[in-house]
């Protein structure tokens, strides 16, 4: 299909004529795109490479001055993907193009439809990201167009993990980062209630279970404050908020129905991914993943980017420290707390950083299933306690932060919602509005029928239980993608066993998964005993 001339449609999609201005810019794309393009007809190769790559005739990709590795711009319907070329001799003919599957879904291309293929001119970020690898400081606009091209597939994978490796290594300033979340926020959809006060919290991630989202937004919706809290799934952990949400009811939503539900019940749970909040965040994340960087300003703008989206004024950051947890020490807690305070108020935000202990789980449950069930205890009024007493210091913060209640009687409210049967009805609303069931019991919820019980193997005081280790094991045995997988921790740090006392317990929804699990529990050795001796030297 041949590009639309300017001549015959001066319209949009939606049949409404555009601006001189629209017109014009319509124009020039057109008149690049008649300049170095050709056109080959798609044949599928149907295998996921993970990467955006094409396989041309070496011959005609030669004529046409493209040659091996080289990156060229796509175009189908409307679509568009910078990809890097390969040459075949053999695999395509002169007039076709091999596509990768991972691309065809992209572009929406099909076994035998055409394709419009353009020599790509070097795009203007990689200046940017070059200054950046230098040490040097972007500006607003640089920073804004090294993400605007992103979002429009203009970059490779290769230089987008130069960029983040450069903030890595060189560190972004407060105006960089002021910059970044900007544009992440203008790169997706935003939540817009037309009313308030609209609150959030986020968990810089890194402790297990620590379910105090699914106990903190009921008790802020049921004091009467907005809460449409978008959350993550798992990567590395047993779960992420929106996986053990899912348990209870459906997380994907998007902007239109996210706001109905909150407009009704004050409070939502749902995956951020299907929100199209923030968008250019997750593409930067799924970079981000492998090698586990996570770049302050980076981590900052990612936070603050999906709270500013959502219309959030006030937010509580909670900051675990400790063995295990992403941040180790006070001194790097009180400077990322204190840049999140001062990114924020740039941002017409009011935060309130929570340096708190992240050295152990939080809750016993760590897995969908088993979280949930600690998160159902603890609004029904019970514990587990170090779930609670968290949970209703972060909602008492933020009930503080907002003007609800006076400095320091925001943790007796939340206890208060919590004991009197507020939260849970909220819960329960909040469940009913999101397609689940406002009725469930405990019983209903995915437990796996296949159990280990791990004792301990000599007397002594738990001096640690590893973060990491348990959401190891908890991912052997299924979690997060079998909700009914994990492990549910009997002993805390401090307790006190003898040889044989039940340590946890280990659930799967296969035999086959329960004993990689309980070979992983060789490995990690998440539960340690304390140590008198800790060397000989002679």
């Amino acid at each position: 299909m041949e590009p639309v001339s300017i001549n015959e449609k001066n319209h949009n999609n939606e049949g409404i004529l555009l601006s001189e201005e629209e017109q014009e810019k319509r124009k020039k794309k057109e008149e690049l795109w008649a300049k170095k393009k050709y056109i080959c007809q798609v044949k599928l190769i149907d295998i996921k490479t993970g990467k955006n790559i094409v396989v041309l005739n070496e011959e005609e990709a030669e004529e046409n001055d493209i040659y091996n590795g080289y990156r060229i711009m796509l175009r189908h319907d409307g679509n568009e993907l910078v990809s890097l070329v390969d040459l075949s001799t053999e695999m395509v003919k002169r007039g076709e193009i091999g596509i990768f599957r991972d691309v065809a879904d992209k572009l929406d291309a099909k076994d035998g439809e055409l394709l419009h293929i353009r020599h790509m001119e070097k795009p203007a970020s990689i200046d940017f990201i070059k200054k950046k690898l230098d040490g040097e400081s972007l500006t607003s606009k640089q920073m804004s167009t090294i993400i605007h091209e992103l979002m429009k597939n203009r970059l490779s994978e290769g230089v987008l993990a130069s960029f983040i490796a450069a903030v890595y290594t060189r560190g972004i300033g407060e105006d960089e980062t002021v910059a970044l979340t900007e544009a992440i926020v203008d790169s997706g959809e935003k939540l817009d209630l037309g009313v308030g006060p609209v609150a959030d919290k986020h968990c810089i991630g890194g402790v297990a279970g620590n379910r105090t989202t699914m106990v903190v937004v009921p008790i802020i919706a049921a004091s009467g404050i907005y809460m449409p809290k978008t959350s993550s799934r798992a990567i590395t952990s047993a779960a992420g908020t929106s996986d053990t949400m899912e348990v209870l009811a459906d997380v994907d939503f998007n902007i239109p129905e996210l706001k109905e539900i909150v407009l009704k019940s004050k409070g939502a749970m749902v995956w951020g991914g299907a929100t199209n909040i923030a968008t250019a965040d997750d593409k930067l994340i799924k970079l981000r993943h492998p090698l586990s960087l996570d770049p302050r300003g980076m981590l900052l703008a990612s936070i603050l980017a999906k709270k500013s989206a959502v219309g959030a004024k006030y937010a509580v950051i909670d900051i675990p420290i400790g063995r295990g947890a992403k941040i180790l020490d006070m001194p790097m807690a009180e400077t990322l707390g204190g840049d999140f305070i001062n990114i924020g108020k740039r941002m017409g935000m009011t935060i309130e950083s929570l340096i708190t202990d992240g050295a152990e789980p939080v809750g016993n449950g760590i897995g969908c299933g088993l979280e949930c069930r600690d998160v159902m205890h603890v609004l029904q009024g019970k514990g587990p306690d170090d779930l609670r007493n968290k949970s209703t210091l972060i909602a008492g913060r933020i009930l503080e932060l907002v003007g609800k209640v006076p400095e320091g009687h925001g943790r007796d409210m939340s206890e208060l919602l919590l004991s009197n049967g507020g939260a849970w009805g909220k819960m329960k609303e909040i469940i009913e509005l999101q397609g689940g069931n406002p009725n469930v019991k405990e019983d209903d919820l995915p437990i796996g029928q296949y159990k280990h019980t791990i004792k301990a193997e000599r007397s002594g005081k738990i001096s640690h239980i590893d973060n990491k280790g348990v959401n190891k094991i908890a991912r052997a045995a299924g979690a997060p993608r079998d909700k009914g997988a994990g492990i549910y921790l009997h002993r805390l740090k401090g307790d006190k066993v003898k040889h044989g006392d039940v340590l946890f317990d280990i659930f799967a929804e296969s035999e086959t998964k329960l004993d990689f699990a309980i070979k992983a529990v060789d490995v990690w050795q998440p539960v340690e005993l304390e140590k008198f001796l800790l060397g000989t030297m002679r």
